[in-house]
């Protein structure tokens, strides 16, 4: 409770126009969310539908994954050039009609190339999202803020899994993904509400002024060797993440045979605990500093994988799946603030995305990876436990040897 009650405290101090920021970032990333979530939902029924293994769909996956690092570039420098809030405003748009178009796939390879322009349309919302956020919020409570909009993750999955739960048998995965095109009339909301970061608004002076070539200044230069190990850290943050969530679904259903109800319902209830633990977690680091609430969130998971991978019953899944959930986004609820701390301004909006989907672009046959172990070993649970134990330890490991930059100034 306390870490909520520090959230609402911090949101009603908030001006009007720093909350239209921070509601149109926060929905931004959970409709992205719910987007991606809807095909994890359905890998076994469009497996079914295109007559192929769960783990051809699992593709759409890694295609996704693979291209959000072209989605960060492009969309970031865009955002970086012309502004944050006109580069959002595309970025909704261009994710929502692609999630509609999916729909109308005839064909698994058609629904891959449609994935992999979706996946480049997430990646720019991420980072463009962050910055936007960061730069217009204050710096006390920061930390809090991170929790929360990155938990917008979370709150899309539990989107995704409830309209799995609630309308699969009604209008099928295609029909689900023309309900996933409804983002795009948050742009309503972006336009008539959102103000232009005012950090990005004091450097146009700047960014205006003409000069001689392409030189890189000093200070980015500088910034390459912290870039590196950003993306080697969001490397093992995306294991964590999608090596704990992207297989669970397809576990329940296919492992342990659960119907589509109990699944949604269990990817409900992670997704709260997911959400419980970002707000946990993004309001420890600013008692603790980013780095201690990474590792401690990261490490608290293993002791939950007997639950979690072992349970025999659909009670003690939920209970195992709420639990690791709370533990991987609480360390997730800490990256947006960590990021954008660490990447100076010129690059606030391409740097942390980029970083981001580079990490999910390493990690992006993972999904694919896991799907056929499990297929020859006919072992789901081995496959998610080592997983689990594997990417906790080197997130740990990453996040001990990184720079704490709890409270830096966003403005200089």
């Amino acid at each position: 409770m306390l870490p909520v009650m520090s959230f609402v405290r911090n949101f009603q101090q908030l001006s009007s126009s720093q909350r239209h920021a921070f509601v149109a970032c926060f929905l931004g990333w959970t409709l992205d969310s719910l987007d991606f979530f809807l095909l994890i939902f359905c890998v076994k029924a469009i497996a079914a539908d295109f007559h192929t293994l769960p783990s051809a769909v699992m593709g759409a996956v890694f295609l996704t994954q693979a291209f959000r690092p072209v989605g960060a570039v492009v969309f970031g420098m865009l955002a970086d050039r012309y502004g944050r809030r006109p580069v959002l405003i595309l970025n909704i748009l261009s994710f929502s009609v692609i999630e509609l178009a999916c729909a109308f796939a005839p064909s698994l390879h058609v629904l891959l190339g449609l994935r992999a322009l979706f996946g480049f349309a997430m990646g720019g919302e991420w980072g463009v999202g962050a910055a936007l956020a960061f730069e217009t919020l204050p710096k006390e409570g920061r930390g809090t803020f991170s929790g929360i909009l990155q938990e917008g993750y979370a709150l899309g999955s539990i989107l995704a899994s409830a309209a799995f739960a609630l309308f699969f048998h009604a209008i099928g995965w295609r029909g689900l993904f023309v309900l996933g095109a409804s983002p795009a009339l948050l742009v309503l909301y972006v336009q008539a509400r959102v103000e232009e970061s005012p950090v990005w608004l004091a450097g146009a002076e700047r960014r205006a002024v003409p000069h001689a070539g392409p030189v890189i200044p000093q200070h980015l230069r500088e910034f390459l060797p912290t870039f590196l190990f950003l993306v080697v850290l969001m490397t093992a943050f995306m294991s964590f993440s999608h090596g704990t969530q992207d297989l669970y679904p397809t576990f329940l259903a296919v492992h342990m045979g659960l119907s589509p109800q109990t699944v949604g319902l269990i990817g409900v209830l992670y997704g709260l605990g997911s959400i419980a633990g970002g707000i946990a977690f993004g309001a420890l680091s600013e008692r603790w500093g980013r780095k201690p609430a990474i590792i401690a969130a990261a490490l608290l998971s293993i002791p939950v994988i007997p639950l979690y991978a072992y349970g025999h019953t659909a009670a003690a899944l939920g209970a195992g799946a709420v639990l690791m959930q709370f533990m991987v986004q609480g360390a997730w609820g800490v990256v947006p603030a960590y990021l954008t701390e660490l990447s100076p301004a010129p690059v606030r909006a391409t740097a942390p995305g980029l970083a981001y989907q580079l990490g999910g672009l390493i990690t992006s046959w993972n999904g694919v990876l896991q799907a056929k172990v499990a297929e020859r070993w006919g072992n789901y649970p081995a496959v998610l436990a080592a997983t689990v134990v594997i990417v906790a330890l080197a997130l740990a490991g990453l996040a001990a040897l990184g720079h704490e930059a709890k409270g830096r100034d966003l403005t200089a």
